[in-house]
Order: C-alpha cells, then structure tokens, then sequence
C-alpha cells in the first residue's frame, strides 16, 4: 500500500501536465488532492505499524542480471519520515495556493519532488534508492530556478553542483561495495550481511557517509542550504528544510552506517587527537552546531536566519548518529521529524505571512512595523 505514496504523486505530476493552460484552480485542487491521498496512506500505514516490523511492501527482479531489484519496504525509522514527508507535502501547497505564473508546472515539480523522497525512504536496494535521490535533484532545481527570489539561479545552481558532487561520491562508494561483494546484488540488506574488509570500510565509510552528509547540511559543506533557502519560493524552502535535508541523514544512517560498520572503528592512530570517522563526524556536528546557530543570530534577513539555524539542528542528528547507540540514533530520528515541522512551518510563516503583508524579510525593517 505505501508504494502507492510514489505511484499517486508521479501520477499526479503527470495528471497536472495535461491540464489545458490556465487551468489554475483545477491544478491547486488536483495537487492538493494527490498529497491528501498520499498522506493518508502514510498515516494509515504508520498507525498499523508495530514497533521492530520491517514491512516488505513489493520485492520484484528489475535487472536480474546484474541482480537489481525494485525492492520497497519500511521500519519504523522509514515510516517516521515518511510520514513527514506527506505532512509538509500537503502544508506547502496549501502555503503555494497564491502561485499564478506557470501554476500547473510549479505543482507538477512539486509532485515529482514528492514523489521521489518517498521512493528514497522506501527503498531497499541502493540502485533504486540512488535513482530516487537523483531525481529529487532535478525538480528543486527547477522549482528554485524559476519560482525563486533573492538569487534565485545561483541558490539553485549552487545546490544542484552540492547534490551532485554527494551523488558522484556515494555512486563510488556503492559501485566499490557492489563489486567487492562480487557484483551479484545490490540489496541493502544483502550487503549489510557481507563481510567488508576493515581496510574497505575504512576509506568506503566517510565516502559515502560525506557524499549523503552535504545534502544533510554537514559543517564545513553547508553553505548551499542557507543560499538554497533563501532563493527558494516559500514551498521550496519547506521542502528543502523539512525533508531534503532529512534524506541526506537518512542516506548516512540507513546506507553508509549500515553497510561499512566498522568504518567508524579506530584507526590505531591519533592525528590532532582524533582516532577514527566517529571522532572526526562527531566533531565536525559539534561545529556545525555552535557555527549554524552563531551566525544565524547575526543574520539581518529572516530567511537566512531559519537557514543557519537548519544547519545547527542538522548538526545534532548527525551527533546523534554517532553516539551509535538506540538512544541517540532515536533521538537523532525524532530531531529529524521535529526539525521538519518546525522549519517547514518557519519558512511558511515568513514567506506567506510576513512577507506577503510587509514585502521584506529585513528584521529591522520589520522591527519598526507594528504588526498584528
């Protein structure tokens, strides 16, 4: 049943781009429908769910000679995003219902994007998994590109560069485990079981662990998110900070930490008083999170401000995630979802609410307003 979260949003997508021209409102109801749709099939699934069952949803061969598979299915960490990925999907069209220019092309992006962050949080094989995070690449591009403000095609070029220099490094990483495993499947949970080297997983691990962190807003290679933020139309910018950046940390704990476990093993060495990847993760969250909040607090557009303190609060999943115990990986998982909601909500109030009545996102602009 949850696959059909990803078959209705790209039917949707599509459903939205045979609308005759300057069908607006049918557009805002068609995309409007398609996400109430999938939520409720999240919600319904979630409610079902019982805590530590992996639910198979369709495991079927796709390129059985290279032993790829269209695989979905969902725990309890799965549901959790999934579910908040169909929360802000319905929140940021409801916050877009005043888009005029190009409406039905805006919701058809919007669906696709949609669309492929669930496929990311149900998938189970990694080619699959991989082919959803780069679609999710292409409409945010467009939908900052040609819906955004303040520098709206350097902010999406800027993040579409990032995202593909993560893509190009987890895609070397999973060749390497795919061939290294001699090249029979590309099954998450098959190769979670096969026994990697230590001296593989020590150079594979914080490979394919970066290349999923950029997208997750790690310090020092976060400067995208505020920029893409900020350029972002207000669903966009939902988007972005409620669940884009959430695949980047789902990338890194349902792929790199599961596959290359001993990656985060000691070195037998200390540099700088760092003795393995946990240490030098561990650290670099640290920074991100006293940095992303400091430079938020000096920040004089409101935007930018909700940008960095993004960054801080990404920051602490990933210092969740390397506590590698249940309780901080549960609390890293549950920061994803509060984050999600609060900074989807944030960028909804500043773009439709007060934006929309002072026409500036200056805080000392809007600190001499007497706004009610």
């Amino acid at each position: 049943m949850l696959a059909w979260t990803i078959y209705i949003s790209f039917l949707g997508a599509a459903g939205l781009l045979l609308l005759p021209k300057g069908s607006v409102a049918s557009a805002r109801i068609l995309a409007l429908l398609t996400a109430v749709a999938g939520f409720g099939i999240t919600l319904t699934c979630f409610l079902q769910h019982r805590t530590g069952e992996m639910l198979t949803i369709v495991r079927v061969p796709w390129v059985p000679t290279l032993g790829i598979e269209y695989h979905l299915a969902a725990d309890g960490i799965s549901l959790t995003l999934v579910l908040l990925t169909g929360i802000i999907a319905i929140t940021g069209i409801l916050f877009s219902w005043n888009i005029e220019e190009r409406t039905k092309e805006f919701f058809a992006f919007y669906l696709l994007l949609i669309g492929a962050v669930y496929g990311v949080f149900l998938s189970y094989d990694l080619l699959l998994l991989f082919v959803f995070y780069e679609i999710v690449i292409i409409p945010k591009y467009f939908l900052i590109a040609i819906w955004g403000s303040t520098r709206r095609e350097y902010g999406a070029m800027k993040l579409a560069l990032y995202s593909f220099a993560g893509s190009a490094m987890v895609l070397i990483g999973l060749i390497a485990a795919y061939v290294v495993a001699g090249a029979h499947t590309t099954s998450l949970s098959q190769l979670a079981q096969f026994p990697f080297s230590p001296h593989f997983q020590i150079w594979a691990f914080p490979l394919v662990f970066v290349g999923f962190a950029i997208l997750a807003g790690m310090w020092p290679l976060h400067t995208w998110a505020p920029t893409g933020h900020v350029a972002a139309p207000t669903a966009a910018s939902m988007l972005l900070a409620g669940v884009v950046m959430k695949l980047g940390a789902y990338g890194c704990l349902r792929v790199a930490m599961v596959l290359f476990p001993l990656g985060l093993g000691p070195w037998g060495i200390h540099v700088f008083g760092l003795g393995s990847w946990r240490d030098v993760f561990a650290l670099l969250a640290v920074i991100g999170i006293i940095y992303g909040a400091l430079v938020a607090l000096v920040q004089k557009d409101f935007k930018f401000v909700i940008g960095y303190s993004s960054v801080s609060h990404m920051g602490f999943v990933l210092l969740g995630l390397m506590t590698l115990n249940q309780i901080g990986i549960s609390g890293a998982v549950l920061q994803m979802f509060s984050h999600g909601i609060l900074a989807g909500l944030l960028f909804a109030i500043v773009g439709r609410m007060v934006y929309a009545r002072t026409h500036t996102r200056d805080l000392a602009a809007l600190n001499t307003m007497n706004l009610h």
